[in-house]
């Protein structure tokens, strides 16, 4: 078993039905973005582009830690933007770092899956790193820039 890194694959074919909203306005009947979160997994696990929602199988526990994982602040709205007449990109990027406060988390771990709580718990991206295990501390997973090459999430066309 390993956790992969890579887009939900399912989640790729429901953004063509708008099931989730980074943004504010307008989508689904209401103006308000849905709520996503992060939850944290063991290296025994498998979480990867198949992953379709969250699931507490193989998620971590600990001290300090809630099972589902912690919100993601959410307040930057996608972007998009064309670099030629053929190619773009869309991308999104959470507003700040996704942070476990005061956890004791013994058993090694090495992703986070972010999901959408509001829409059934449906998968987003599994995102990889090093094994880790914490005692009585902060967990801290930096979120890179929000760029057209960097950003946590990035759709493009060629």
């Amino acid at each position: 078993m390993a956790n992969t890194q890579s887009m939900c694959t399912s989640f790729m074919g429901e953004l063509l039905t708008a099931t989730h909203n980074f943004g504010t306005a307008p989508t689904r009947g209401t103006s308000t973005a849905d709520t996503f979160k992060a939850a944290l997994y063991l290296t025994t696990a498998t979480v990867n582009a198949s992953t379709t929602a969250y699931s507490a199988t193989n998620e971590v526990s600990g001290t300090g830690y809630t099972a589902g994982g912690v919100t993601v602040t959410n307040a930057t709205a996608p972007t998009a933007t064309n670099s030629s007449a053929t190619a773009g990109v869309a991308y999104w990027t959470p507003s700040a770092s996704i942070t476990y406060t005061t956890v004791t988390l013994s058993t090694a771990f090495d992703c986070v899956l972010i999901y959408n709580s509001t829409q059934s718990n449906k998968a987003v991206s599994v995102h990889t790193f090093g094994s880790q295990t914490v005692t009585a501390g902060t967990f801290t997973l930096t979120m890179p820039a929000n760029t057209t090459s960097t950003a946590l999430l990035r759709l493009a066309t060629t």
